[in-house]
C-alpha cells in the first residue's frame, strides 16, 4: 500500500509517518521507480505498537528501544519486560517529582503565613 492508504489506516499523516521513518521506527517496503514508498501490514502493525506504547506515556525514543523486541519475539515477553522496566522509571522519577512539589508547596506555605503575620502585626 502506499502512504496514504498506510497513513489512513493507522489513523496518522503521511508527514508523521515520514517522521517515524526518519527516526527508524518503521521503514517502507519497497520505492518503485518514481520513488513511491510501499508499505505492507507490517509497517501499519508498527504503527498500531507504536501508538499503543505512546499512550503508555513512552516517549518516541523509548519506543524506538523496544519497537523490535515486539516484532523480533513472537511472545511479545520481552518488549513488555522492557517496557515495565521503563514505566518503573517513569513511577520513580514522577514520585520524586511528587515529593519535590510537596516540599515546595510547605515552603510557600510558610512563606504565605510569615508574610500574613508581618501584615497583621505591622512589622516588616
Amino acid at each position: 500500500m502506499r502512504i496514504g492508504d498506510l497513513a489512513q489506516k493507522a489513523g496518522v499523516t503521511p508527514r508523521t509517518i515520514r517522521y517515524y521513518e526518519n527516526l527508524g521506527l518503521i521503514s517502507p517496503s519497497e520505492r518503485e521507480g518514481a520513488g513511491f514508498r510501499y508499505y505492507t501490514d507490517t509497517e501499519l502493525a508498527r504503527l498500531q505498537k507504536i501508538d499503543c506504547l505512546k499512550s503508555l506515556g513512552l516517549t518516541l525514543e523509548e519506543v524506538a528501544s523496544v519497537i523490535d523486541l515486539y516484532f523480533e519475539d513472537s511472545t511479545g515477553i520481552k518488549g513488555k519486560q522492557k517496557v515495565l522496566e521503563i514505566l518503573h522509571r517513569h513511577l520513580h522519577e514522577t514520585d520524586d517529582k511528587i515529593e519535590a512539589l510537596a516540599q515546595f508547596r510547605s515552603e510557600l506555605q510558610a512563606s504565605i503565613h510569615k508574610i500574613q503575620q508581618c501584615i497583621e502585626t505591622g512589622s516588616s
